[in-house]
């Protein structure tokens, strides 16, 4: 009896060793699993903020490549100069024709006297909203933009670069003439070109913005085949939006057009621009129109459009752009790391989502991306996959 009980009495003890070692070697299996989980999400975080600085080399790269075409020369349209304008535009059609001609912001054939008589048979038509110049100036956008020009008996061309360009007019609605002019303000004064007049002779070539929504750099970094003296702006109206290119990092084409049936046939970001934002379709998951609107009253009071506000002044002082991204967080997240004059939301777009353990409070990069590998392969941030879910 005593035999047996000692058997017993061994045989627990030694299913208790081997149950202790089976319990620790689960529990190392476990925190191996987890070492391995948390390795392998810091390896999918670092080579998507590796892939981050790779695109921002080949933007950089794409604009370089374009600025190595050269761009043109600038005149000075000093005073006497433009006093020889207003002087030439009363002169009815030939002296707008030259007027034009001056401005060197017709789309020529390269032979003077044969543009010459282009321009005259345009300034000849007067104000037909029907009429399409060869230069970028969207005469019935003009026209429609601009009621206190009805009755106008000059082309709205030459009107544009006698009066329109120096009263703030913009000539079409993909170039934001003040906006333009503030970024390169000390050039215009002292050159006294219009705003539209400096984009095409030097500031395309430079790889300039137009507008605060179309961005130079994000849309060239798509490798769109241009042909020599063919500008951004000009190949996304006439060829790219075709191709689906995105003129902006926070104007997602696809997104877009989804929700906006009606845009089929146009370039979605001009369908946007004039009706779009009223209609509050979003150009982005992470951009709500109306929500900013709602947010920020004396916009949406003075009639501006949100996206461009957004990006000239709103992120700039912190004004978040939907419920899906929380804008004063991210600049804190990021503290000092976040470049002087960058956007706040588009440096989490192009990498800043994934320096910052939580772009948004309770919600951890890692995490998110650990249970979502897909996202690698898809180059979503973790905050637009999730808006595009609607929170879920």
């Amino acid at each position: 009896m005593l035999d047996k009980a000692r058997a017993v009495t061994a045989k627990v003890a030694r299913l208790s060793r081997d149950f202790a070692g089976a319990h620790k070697l689960a529990h190392e299996a476990q925190v191996r699993e987890a070492l391995t989980r948390t390795e392998l999400t810091l390896a999918l975080t670092e080579s998507l903020a590796a892939r981050a600085e790779l695109e921002a080399r080949l933007r950089d790269q794409a604009v370089a490549a374009f600025r190595a075409r050269g761009a043109g020369r600038l005149r000075r349209h000093n005073r006497l100069s433009q006093m020889l304008d207003r002087v030439l535009a009363r002169l009815g059609w030939p002296g707008q024709a030259l007027v034009i001609a001056r401005s060197g912001i017709w789309h020529g054939t390269g032979r003077p006297l044969h543009d010459l008589r282009h321009m005259a048979a345009y300034a000849r038509r007067g104000a037909d909203p029907a009429i399409i110049p060869r230069a970028p100036l969207e005469q019935a956008w003009y026209l429609a933009s601009n009621p206190d020009l009805a009755g106008l008996r000059m082309s709205p061309l030459a009107h544009y670069l006698v009066r329109g360009g120096r009263e703030g007019r913009d000539p079409a609605p993909l170039f934001h003439a003040g906006w333009y002019g503030r970024e390169n303000a000390a050039e215009l004064a002292a050159t006294s070109v219009t705003p539209l007049e400096h984009y095409v002779r030097v500031g395309a070539a430079r790889g300039l913005s137009p507008h605060p929504v179309f961005d130079t750099a994000h849309y060239l970094a798509q490798a769109p085949v241009l042909e020599p003296g063919d500008a951004p702006l000009s190949h996304y109206l006439r060829d790219g939006w075709r191709a689906g290119l995105s003129p902006h990092p926070l104007f997602d084409p696809a997104w877009y057009v989804e929700r906006a049936p009606d845009a089929a046939g146009q370039p979605p970001l001009v369908h946007y621009l004039s009706k779009g934002w009223k209609a509050g379709l979003a150009p982005h998951p992470l951009f709500d129109p109306r929500w900013y609107l709602d947010q920020h009253p004396n916009v949406a009071a003075a009639g501006v459009e949100p996206l461009t506000h957004f990006l000239a002044h709103g992120g700039f002082e912190v004004a978040s752009p939907s419920p899906w991204f929380d804008l004063p967080a991210y600049v804190e997240a990021r503290g000092a790391d976040l470049p002087p004059n960058v956007h706040p939301l588009i440096d989490y777009l192009r990498g800043g989502a994934w320096a910052v353990a939580e772009a948004r409070p309770g919600f951890p990069t890692a995490a998110y991306v650990a249970t979502r590998p897909a996202l690698v392969r898809r180059g979503i941030t973790p905050l637009e996959h999730w808006a595009r879910r609607g929170g879920r």
